[in-house]
C-alpha cells in the first residue's frame, strides 16, 4: 500500500526495490522559522544504531535518488533520505521562496526534529552543494561529509538564464515531458540498461506534485548554489569524494578539484559509472560509504 500523498503514477511502478521505497515514504510535520505553519515533509529512514546518515538528492529530483543505496546503508547505521525544501514531495507551500538559505534552515528543522544527533551528512549532485551549505552553516552537526559527484564548483544552473515569464512556465513545462525526462535518465548512467521505464517513472514522480512549476522557478530564480570555492576550506570534517568515471551531467574536472580545496578529503574514482553512482553502482558506493565510516 503506497501513501495516499503520492500521485497516482506510482502504481505503475514494476521494480521491487522502488515499489518498497515508496511503500516506506513517510511524512511529517515540520516547523521552521521560513513560515508559521509547518511544512509538510517526506522522508524515508530504515536502519538502526552507529552515526544516523542523512541523504541529500540532486536537482529537479527526489529521495527516490536512493532507492538502491538507502537499504544498503541500512544495514548497519540509522539512514535518513529526505525531501528538500521545494522538491520531491515533500509541500511547496504558497508564497515561500525557494533559495539555498531556506532549504538549509529546512534541512536544520528536519535534523533537529527527526535525528538530533551528529551525523554523516551525503549529498549527491545538487544535494552534495546543499550538503556542503549545511555543513559551513552547522558544521557541529556533521561528523563526516560525503560528496557524490557534487555541485559546489559551477555557477547557476543553465535553465535559470529561461526563468522569466513567459518561458518560466515553457522552461518547467518543457521539463515534464517524459521524453525529456528519459533522456535526462538516459544521460545521467554510463550503463543505459539502467534507463527503464521504472527508472523514468520514479524520476516524473515529483512532478505530479502540487506547487511543482513555482517551486523550481523560484529555486532557479535565487540563483542556486553557485560556487563554493572561496568557501570549501573551512571545511574541516573528513570528507569523502565518490565520482563516475563517465559523467557526462557534470564532466569529471571538478573532482580533483573538490579534493584539492577540501584539505581533510579523499577522492575515489568510480569505474563503468555515470552521475548517478548510488543507483548505477549501489553496492560499491555503499560499500565506500561505510568503510569511510568505520574508519577513525
Amino acid at each position: 500500500m503506497f501513501p495516499d500523498f503520492l500521485p497516482k503514477l506510482t502504481a505503475n511502478l514494476s521494480e521491487s526495490t522502488s515499489i518498497y521505497f515508496a511503500e516506506n515514504i513517510q511524512s511529517k510535520l515540520i516547523y521552521t522559522s521560513l513560515i508559521s505553519q509547518p511544512i509538510n515533509t517526506t522522508f524515508v529512514s530504515k536502519g538502526k544504531g552507529g552515526t544516523p546518515i542523512l541523504l541529500l538528492h540532486g536537482f529537479d529530483s527526489s529521495i527516490f535518488e536512493f532507492r538502491r543505496l538507502l537499504p544498503l546503508l541500512a544495514t548497519e547505521n540509522e539512514t535518513w533520505a529526505v525531501d528538500l525544501l521545494g522538491f520531491g514531495f515533500t509541500d511547496r507551500l504558497p508564497n515561500l521562496k525557494i533559495n539555498p538559505r531556506a532549504i538549509a534552515t529546512h534541512v536544520y528543522c528536519v535534523w533537529k526534529s527527526l535525528i538530533n544527533q551528529p551525523i554523516i551528512l551525503v549529498g549527491a549532485s545538487m544535494g552534495g552543494a546543499a550538503a556542503i551549505d549545511f555543513t559551513l552553516n552547522y558544521p557541529e552537526f556533521v561528523q563526516k561529509l560525503v560528496l557524490i559527484d557534487s555541485v559546489g564548483l559551477k555557477n547557476n544552473p543553465i535553465i535559470s538564464k529561461f526563468i522569466f515569464p513567459p518561458l518560466d512556465y515553457f522552461a518547467t513545462e518543457f521539463l515534464r515531458r517524459p521524453q525529456v525526462r528519459q533522456n535526462i535518465s538516459r544521460s545521467a548512467y554510463f550503463d543505459k540498461s539502467f534507463a527503464t521505464l521504472d527508472a523514468n517513472i520514479c524520476a516524473r514522480l515529483h512532478l505530479e506534485m502540487p506547487g511543482w512549476n513555482q517551486a523550481l522557478i523560484s529555486f532557479t530564480k535565487s540563483g542556486g548554489y553557485g560556487n563554493f570555492k572561496q568557501k570549501l576550506h573551512l571545511i574541516q570534517q573528513q570528507t569523502l569524494i565518490l565520482w563516475g568515471e563517465n559523467d557526462n551531467i557534470l564532466g569529471t574536472g571538478d573532482a580533483a578539484k573538490l579534493e584539492e580545496a577540501i584539505a581533510n578529503s579523499q577522492l575515489i574514482w568510480i569505474s563503468n559509472c555515470g552521475h548517478v553512482p548510488h543507483l548505477e553502482k549501489a553496492e560499491v558506493t555503499a560499500n565506500y560509504i561505510l568503510d569511510f565510516i568505520r574508519e577513525n
